[in-house]
């Protein structure tokens, strides 16, 4: 069956597993794991050329996964060294600069809570374009020039997100775009404990099921990075996994599935606490990675 997942390391997982005889690496991928701590697992997968892009379905690019183990269960310091080994990632996607000019933009629907990662994040950024026009600053050694945007959903403003954020780009004349989104999960397991970072873009409302125009440097004409995590897992992989855990065949679960549509993303009951916690350690990495002068080993917790 085709699994619902937004995650290049899932991806790569799948295709590891339908392709077992396979020997060496996969042909137009190159993919290293190293661990940050004894909480934080983080892989790197570069996606070079067409055939990089057929094996995973994903466009070329580098896509970051961090695998964190201890949030949900509240462990001491988890979140500020998540933050620091996020930081680290994106400042190599990003690197600090005096004249540094960046959007960052939360993607999502903050009444549907398993959406709201972007509008919650986004409210957490140090914006400080503000004061560079104030003070008629062309740069900073310490902090860069912030702009922010909560666009919102097509369904209560009738425009499309793109559109919104071409408009700000116009304004603003940012050199990188940061999208932040709720993504999808395969695995039951990597439901809101893992964070995707990739410099390809991303579509809206794509691990909610309901897909828009994508955000990428061919749509809005910068440098776009997207950061997610993935707070819903489809019902039908739920049901798969069930079916083969006792015993089914792959037949039996591909029938059942046609024949029952499942049109549903199932999320947490602690969903509202897994936003707050990772809105907090998302925008703490992009404070880090934006204003290294002035976040520097600091938290976002509020």
């Amino acid at each position: 069956m085709k699994y619902r997942t937004d995650l290049a390391l899932e991806c790569k997982q799948l295709y590891d597993k339908e392709n077992k005889d396979r020997r060496g690496d996969i042909p137009g991928i190159h993919s290293e794991t190293e661990v940050f701590d004894e909480d934080i697992k983080v892989t790197r997968i570069e996606i070079l050329d067409k055939r990089g892009e057929l094996a995973l379905g994903k466009p070329a690019g580098n896509y970051i996964t961090l695998e964190i183990e201890g949030l949900i269960d509240g462990k001491e310091g988890v979140k500020e060294r998540a933050s620091e080994a996020l930081g680290k990632e994106l400042g190599k996607l990003i690197p600090f600069k005096y004249d540094l000019k960046t959007l960052v933009v939360g993607i999502g629907n903050d009444k549907v809570t398993p959406d709201a990662l972007g509008p919650y994040t986004a409210s957490k950024i140090k914006i400080t374009r503000h004061l560079f026009l104030i003070y008629e600053a062309d740069g900073d050694y310490e902090m860069s020039c912030v702009s922010g945007l909560i666009p919102g959903v097509m369904g209560s403003t009738g425009i499309e997100t793109a559109e919104l954020i071409k408009r700000a780009i116009d304004i603003v004349a940012p050199e990188v775009v940061i999208a932040v989104d709720s993504l999808a999960a395969r695995d039951i397991a990597r439901v809101n404990t893992t964070i995707q970072i990739n410099d390809v873009g991303i579509s809206p409302g794509k691990g909610m099921g309901n897909v828009r125009t994508e955000l990428s440097k061919n749509t809005l004409g910068r440098r776009t990075i997207a950061i997610g995590v993935p707070t819903v897992i489809d019902a039908a992989t739920l049901i798969a996994d069930a079916m083969l855990d006792i015993g089914r065949s792959d037949d039996e679960v591909e029938k059942y599935l046609a024949e029952n549509q499942h049109e549903l993303v199932v999320t947490s009951t602690d969903i509202d606490l897994v936003i707050k916690d990772f809105s907090d350690i998302i925008a703490n990495g992009i404070n880090i990675t934006l204003h290294p002068g002035i976040y520097k080993n600091r938290s976002t917790d509020r």
